[in-house]
């Protein structure tokens, strides 16, 4: 992740930009409701594409035909949901394959739904869960963002093992070589990115407890805290 440019048999990427392009669709709609009904929110999120383009810019090589990199989507999906980040991933990607030669414009859709679909809704999902189990703030934050980067991963991991099945293993053994091998870059880069993005959240508590309150993101007694 990301998938380079031309490396997924033609069939796959249509089908990957098909399954992309009813979130990233929706994802519009959810943005331009929260901006007309709350414009203040504007640079906030302005932010949060800011952070996912600059983390998942740092690459360095993984599988042949990909990349390991941190993604920077935790953030966003925290702050402003899941859907919200498959726009914003598209435009990330899409700039990252044009300007930086990162990923592809016909893995568009791969990438996106990895990086921009699974890991901001295994975000959201894990935060939450972790909130609701009364696991405090930071550690709901790092385990949601570290989550997500990895889940992302696994997923890209199925994208090639779909396309790329092992000769005598199949799908599930080309899985396994795939995973193990982004395994070696990928922890060590998710723990980075959920410390990171503690960091992060942290100083928004600071300064913007109240925005976070009326956002959902924390609870009152948090915004006090």
């Amino acid at each position: 992740m990301h998938i380079m440019e031309g490396f997924l048999p033609i069939e796959h990427a249509i089908g990957w930009t098909a399954a992309s392009a009813p979130f990233v669709a929706y994802g519009l709609y959810t943005i331009n409701k929260r901006i007309k009904e709350k414009p203040e929110q504007r640079m906030l999120l302005g932010v949060a594409a800011a952070f996912t383009f600059v983390l998942s810019a740092l690459k360095m090589p993984s599988v042949t035909g990909s990349c390991s990199h941190p993604t920077g989507t935790g953030l966003g999906a925290i702050l402003f949901g899941p859907a919200a980040m498959a726009p914003i991933g598209m435009v990330v990607l899409l700039f990252q394959a044009i300007l930086l030669a990162h990923g592809g414009l016909t893995t568009l859709g791969a990438n996106i739904f990895s990086m921009a679909i699974v890991g901001p809704f295994a975000a959201a999902a894990i935060y939450r869960l972790a909130k609701a189990a009364r696991i405090p703030f930071g550690s709901s934050i790092f385990l949601a963002a570290s989550c997500a980067d990895l889940l992302t991963y696994v997923t890209t991991s199925a994208q090639l093992a779909l396309a790329f099945p092992d000769p005598a293993g199949g799908f599930a053994a080309s899985f396994a070589k795939f995973a193990t091998v982004f395994a070696v870059t990928q922890i060590p880069l998710a723990i980075s990115e959920g410390l990171l993005t503690v960091i992060v959240m942290n100083a928004l508590l600071r300064f913007n407890p109240l925005e976070l309150q009326d956002m959902n993101v924390i609870t009152a007694q948090e915004a006090q805290a």
